[in-house]
């Protein structure tokens, strides 16, 4: 439907649809090849009928009459080939042929001094408009040549009884073929225009018909021209020599105003915005610089984006209003039942301690293991209790200035029990110098008391958990390494998240899965960051770094004060 470019110019792949302009290339080869041949039959019948029985004796007429022939045979068989290179050596071989052939025959004066336009003809022949031009030039070196050796040379002169004969047959067949060979080429340039014109109806049909509305707009925004149908079905026969600020509804105006300034300085500029013939309609405008004067424009239809766009909003606030209310009601929870624990765990104290008066010992030993599950309780809620306020955006920092190695040496402290029990050597790696720390002091407590609870479960008896803290300029770094089992590369991408945990059975029954992702929150509440570094098999390492360390004479100047 649309064309190629073949060796023979511009032709249609099959016949045009609406005119049926245009030549297949084997024919248009087929007509040069024959041209060619023509010619040189031409030439070879006049000199056959020369030398009839009782005709002219042989001498360089003829001679330059077989010159005439050696073109045609050798042109069919390059024109046969195809390819431009082709036609271009067998229009210099027309150049030379007609220049020896008139030298033979009596230079410019001689009867066959019309051969040196056998180029042009030959180029008209071939139907290439740009070798036309070479046709030309070709035939003016061949007259050029001709007329310099008629003045250096000295030519033979053709018997007068065949000068007429020889004369009448030059200028009939380079004017035949002349006329051949511009007709043709006409036909193949009317084919080529008509061709084009069929692209360009098949280009503008196609235009008319695709989904967005295609405009090219001047600087200002003033429609030039316009190809499919916009938002509201408006078309492009409503926008001619129109301003595109027609379409926009008035809020959105001076946005569009920007975006064609944007575009006609930097190349580019899109947009959002609402149609002026639907107020509830959204539109997306993409433009496009297309020379110092105009620009080109696409306005399709986002209405359908929109909506998407508008139902994942009220999904995700939907989401975000479910979240935060079960966190609100785990943290209403966790409150309630902190209270009837602590009797709980009040009493069973009591009873552990035998305060009113003795008991069994196996009384006793339900109330320790009343006492310990009690506490284990009111650490889980404690934990859910933070997790939930954090969550809604409720946890509130009770920043003061403190000696950050105090909070570790007492959850070590704290920790030094377990871990002798457990079988595990606990080490604190501390500096000598403090760290004084503008911070949370019950959040720094609960980083290090929750990454040490958590090394301490994945290490089997005869490892080692070593804390250590640094400064790092205005960073406080605390490392927890251990030497237990690892955290696999699949684990490692989960841990963090609340209640996410890693490992066995066993030791997933042995938490709930906030410690980490507590130890991440208050991390970030400080602006800071928890790492993680593990090898399955070879132990962890866990780094939490904050921004809350003030600097060696701001610590003394607050001491002093």
């Amino acid at each position: 439907m649309f064309g190629r470019y073949t060796d023979y110019g511009l032709t249609p792949t099959t016949p045009s649809g609406r005119g049926g302009h245009g030549y297949a290339p084997a024919g248009v080869r087929r007509f040069v090849v024959g041209w060619h041949l023509a010619w040189a039959a031409t030439a070879a019948v006049a000199g056959a009928a020369m030398l009839w029985p009782g005709g002219f004796e042989p001498g360089p007429e003829m001679a330059a009459l077989a010159i005439g022939v050696a073109p045609g045979l050798f042109g069919a068989l390059l024109a046969a080939l195809g390819g431009e290179t082709a036609a271009v050596i067998a229009i210099l071989i027309w150049a030379f042929a007609g220049a020896a052939a008139s030298l033979m025959t009596g230079g410019v004066a001689g009867p066959l001094a019309a051969w040196c336009l056998a180029p042009l003809a030959a180029a008209a022949a071939f139907g290439r408009p740009r070798l036309l031009a070479l046709g030309a030039g070709a035939g003016v070196a061949a007259a050029a040549l001709t007329a310099l050796g008629s003045l250096l040379l000295p030519l033979p002169k053709p018997v007068e009884a065949l000068s007429v004969w020889m004369s009448l047959l030059a200028l009939g067949g380079v004017a035949a073929g002349l006329s051949a060979g511009l007709v043709a080429l006409q036909g193949r340039v009317r084919g080529a225009l008509g061709q084009a014109r069929d692209i360009e109806l098949d280009l503008r049909e196609t235009l008319e018909r695709q989904p967005q509305l295609l405009m090219t707009l001047t600087i200002g925004g003033r429609v030039i021209e316009a190809f499919g149908e916009g938002p509201g079905g408006l078309g492009s026969r409503d926008l001619a020599h129109r301003d595109l600020a027609d379409l926009v509804a008035p809020d959105d105006r001076p946005r569009l105003e920007e975006a064609l300034r944007r575009a006609a300085s930097i190349g580019s500029a899109e947009i959002e915005l609402a149609p002026a013939s639907d107020s509830r309609g959204w539109s997306v405008l993409t433009l496009r610089g297309l020379s110092s004067h105009r620009l080109i424009a696409a306005l399709r239809d986002a209405r359908g984006q929109r909506d998407r766009e508008t139902e994942l909003e009220q999904a995700r606030d939907s989401a975000e209003q479910q979240n935060a209310g079960k966190s609100r009601f785990l943290a209403n929870m966790s409150h309630e039942l902190r209270t009837p624990l602590n009797a709980i765990m009040g009493f069973s104290d009591i009873m552990r301690q035998r305060l009113f008066g003795a008991m069994s010992d196996r009384y006793a030993e339900y109330a320790e293991l009343i006492h310990e599950s009690g506490a284990h309780l009111l650490e889980l809620i404690n934990d859910v209790l933070d997790m939930s306020k954090i969550e809604a955006e409720r946890f509130e920092l009770a920043r003061e200035d403190f000696d950050a190695r105090e909070a570790i040496t007492a959850v070590l402290r704290l920790m030094r029990g377990q871990a002798d029990r457990a079988g595990i050597q606990l080490r604190g790696a501390l500096p000598p110098e403090p760290l004084e720390a503008e911070a949370d002091r019950r959040a720094v407590k609960q980083i290090a008391l929750n990454l040490l609870s958590n090394a301490l479960k994945f290490t089997p008896r005869g490892g080692a958990v070593t804390i250590s803290a640094r400064a790092s300029g205005k960073m406080l770094e605390i490392v927890v390494a251990d030497t237990g089992v690892g955290i696999a590369p699949e684990d490692l991408v989960r841990l963090g998240r609340p209640f996410e945990q890693a490992g066995d059975a066993d030791q997933r029954q042995a938490g709930s899965g906030l410690g980490l992702s507590l130890v991440r929150a208050f991390a970030r509440l400080h602006g800071g960051e928890m790492t993680i570094e593990s090898t399955l098999g070879e132990g962890a390492v866990v780094t939490v770094r904050m921004p809350v360390l003030r600097r060696a004479a701001e610590a003394e100047a607050m001491r002093e004060a």
